[in-house]
């Protein structure tokens, strides 16, 4: 085992593979290692395991000049990406002299915060808001950014200069029959000229009336599960409209409801919208050509959303996925032929005590076998009864070690 360095070097010296002792958290606290070609680092709790490159306790206090002797071999400021879960906001701070091109903060927070970042030098700032139980309020940098927000949008809140570009992920449901979800209130946020909206292809809908409260918009691209589209036609001044992992484009209002449209993208959507989508895309061509990227692709069949996206395996990884898919055909195929509750519980049981022995269920993956069973629960079967989620559960919790 190499022996560590103390980096102590002048600022910006230190762009060589290798492991240094750096005072995070109090002289000496951590081992950083740099490895060949790796531009990011992950800091947070011990919990996160290998997901963090540097172990610090939630609530500690950092001191992140200790990466200022750190430089890419080209001179840039290293890390380039930083990833940090925990309260310590004082990287705002350190960031008005040091830029920080990529942040992705996930807030732990326990009381009310409020955060000026106006003088920071942010290029790109990712907040994470699924761990936090607090609100987070923060004055937005003074310069050219993007921001992502995450979670449980109702707990943020921002004013100051708006970004250039807003992304927004809301924590929604993996029930697509549950009421559409409606955007909270985000303020000044309305006002930005550039929106994302994330969501899961087949989780609960995010309703696009949210759309109405920006009035100023030009591009938007939306990912995943929407509802009322229709309403897209209120949104004549979009330049940019990008459609992506959509499998209900039915009520899409046609391609002449936006006259200013220069770019345009519908990608892994449903079969018979993108169809009529690439029509009208050619006729628009033939009375005003488009001036930027226009194209539709990866039409995709009612039964390759369910197959790709109807299962919560889906960020497993591929081997554990495989064998989870196959543990879910042999319980649905079972479910199929059962006549009585007991014989619904063998099944959903003989299911879950299949994933005893895998290693690697946490928190997620717990959660994902439980919408797993649910949904085993609610496929067919021969009894003249509805199985409940109460009772689904019930054998679930009763079966399972993890």
């Amino acid at each position: 085992m190499p022996n560590d360095n103390q980096a102590n070097s002048s600022a910006g010296s230190v762009s060589k593979v290798g492991r240094y002792s750096i005072d995070l958290t109090g002289p000496r606290s951590h081992t950083l290692v740099i490895q060949p070609g790796v531009g990011s680092l992950s800091i947070g709790p011990s919990q996160l395991g290998k997901k963090a490159d540097l172990h610090v306790a939630p609530d500690a206090l950092i001191d992140w000049s200790v990466f200022d002797v750190f430089a890419t071999p080209a001179g840039s400021p290293w890390p380039r990406f930083l990833r940090y879960t925990g309260s310590d906001v004082t990287f705002f701070e350190w960031a008005q002299k040091r830029p920080i091109e990529e942040m992705t903060w996930t807030p732990i927070l326990n009381v009310d915060t409020l955060v000026d970042a106006s003088q920071s030098n942010l290029y790109s700032l990712h907040i994470e808001l699924d761990q936090s139980m607090s609100p987070l309020s923060m004055k937005l940098p003074k310069r050219h950014f993007r921001l992502s927000v995450s979670g449980d949008l109702a707990r943020f809140s921002a004013t100051g200069d708006l970004p250039y570009s807003l992304t927004l992920a809301p924590r929604t449901s993996r029930r697509k029959n549950d009421t559409p979800f409606l955007l909270p209130d985000l303020g000044e946020l309305h006002q930005v000229t550039s929106l994302t909206l994330h969501n899961a292809p087949l989780g609960q809908p995010i309703s696009l009336e949210c759309l109405n409260r920006f009035p100023n918009l030009n591009s938007l691209s939306l990912w995943g599960n929407f509802c009322d589209v229709e309403l897209l036609a209120h949104h004549a001044g979009l330049t940019n409209l990008e459609l992506r992992f959509m499998p209900d484009l039915g009520d899409l209002p046609t391609l002449n409801a936006w006259p200013l449209l220069d770019r345009f993208i519908a990608y892994n959507v449903e079969e018979i919208a993108g169809k009529r989508l690439k029509q009208q895309m050619k006729t628009r061509a033939n009375t005003r050509p488009w001036t930027d990227h226009a194209s539709v692709s990866q039409l995709r069949k009612p039964e390759w959303w369910m197959t790709e996206f109807g299962r919560p395996f889906s960020s497993w990884p591929k081997r554990l996925s495989k064998l989870a898919n196959e543990a879910y055909n042999d319980a649905q195929a079972t479910l199929a032929e059962a006549r009585s509750f007991a014989e619904a519980e063998a099944a959903i049981t003989a299911f879950t005590v299949r994933f005893n022995t895998f290693k690697g269920i946490e928190t997620t993956e717990r959660e994902d076998l439980a919408e797993a069973v649910w949904q085993l629960s609610q496929s067919d079967h021969l009894i003249s009864q509805p199985i409940t989620e109460e009772l689904a559960q019930c054998w679930f919790d009763a079966a399972r070690d993890y």
